[in-house]
């Protein structure tokens, strides 16, 4: 039997994710007399007809919270079910805007650290968006091949005191007992820093040297049935059936490329800012952006919709 709320049309709504310097979010909560008062939710509201839903957010933001909008990035688009309606939630990231929030409407609001929320009930659709939010912005990917185990560790705990918080061990051509002694060496590091490490392809690995997640090749994520057993798992995607495959498994995140040519294929054209935002638009998982990137590039890739960058050359 079909639940009556996929029967009925889903309704789009523009979200905004309001984030201040220092990490937190503003949440806010649903007024008297409203379906779910008294829940918290991210800011936004309803997508009227004729309007594109940059325009909503622009109007919600300034109806609701008194706040005209500077910089402001698509980001993810998720669709929830409630017993009432369907909805399908289009996420931006707001990291500038010009006036003092406040609830014009009456709500309460709340400034919240996304990974300790202190406020509740929250409506059951920001769980998802909340875990992404725990994502860095930058995702770097070991290069040993190229320095050499010993100058690596050195690198790594450089980029690590600079505020790296999110590593994936990729190195192909080390044989197995020493990728095992490096990964164990890089989790071990890691950790002192909070940041959190994948292991590539080898979910087996990731358990034995306590790494907190995998990633998986798109080779691999193609032939997956069901989602790994680790904590985290991320995967590579080049294309649409790639994308729509890490969505349907629930992956943490993917990483999209190659956006632009890269120091070890400078002839091979990548797809382009263009293809990517096509290709990112109105998907459901933080996307980070590959090939080519530098840390310069992180506001191009969010303007594109990326949740960030990757980075092998560019980071070390």
């Amino acid at each position: 039997m079909i639940a009556v709320a996929e029967l009925r049309q889903v309704l789009d709504v523009a979200v905004a994710v309001i984030q201040r310097e220092d990490g937190r979010v503003l949440l806010a909560q649903r007024p008297a007399g409203k379906p779910w008062e008294g829940y918290w939710e991210f800011p936004g509201g309803k997508i009227e007809s004729g309007e594109s839903a940059d325009q909503a957010l622009a109007r919600e933001l300034h109806e609701e919270l008194g706040v005209d909008l500077d910089r402001v990035y698509p980001w993810v688009t998720q669709e929830y079910a409630y017993p009432e309606k369907r909805v399908r939630l289009h996420f931006y990231r707001v990291l500038a805007w010009h006036g003092q929030p406040h609830g014009r409407e009456g709500q309460g609001m709340s400034w919240e650290n996304p990974a300790a929320i202190n406020i509740g009930p929250l409506l059951p659709a920001n769980d998802k968006v909340l875990r992404a939010l725990s994502l860095p912005s930058v995702y770097a990917i070991t290069n040993a091949r190229k320095y050499g185990e010993v100058e690596f560790m050195q690198r790594l705990k450089a980029a690590l005191e600079k505020g790296v918080r999110l590593i994936q061990v990729r190195e192909h051509e080390m044989p197995p007992e020493q990728l095992e002694s490096f990964s164990r060496r890089v989790v071990t590091l890691a950790h002192e820093y909070d940041a959190r490490v994948l292991i590539n392809s080898d979910e087996t690995l990731a358990r034995r040297c306590g790494a907190d997640g995998v990633h998986l090749p798109s080779e691999h994520l193609m032939r997956l049935k069901q989602r790994p057993g680790t904590r985290i798992w991320a995967a590579s995607c080049h294309d649409a059936a790639e994308l729509a495959q890490a969505a349907r498994l629930s992956a943490d995140f993917v990483v999209l490329s190659p956006v632009l040519p890269t120091l070890t294929h400078p002839d091979a054209a990548g797809m382009g800012w263009g293809k990517f935002a096509g290709f990112v638009n109105n998907y459901p998982l933080p996307v980070y952006a590959l090939g080519g990137m530098k840390r310069e590039l992180l506001d191009t890739a969010m303007k594109h919709g990326a949740h960030g960058v990757s980075l092998l050359s560019g980071i070390w």
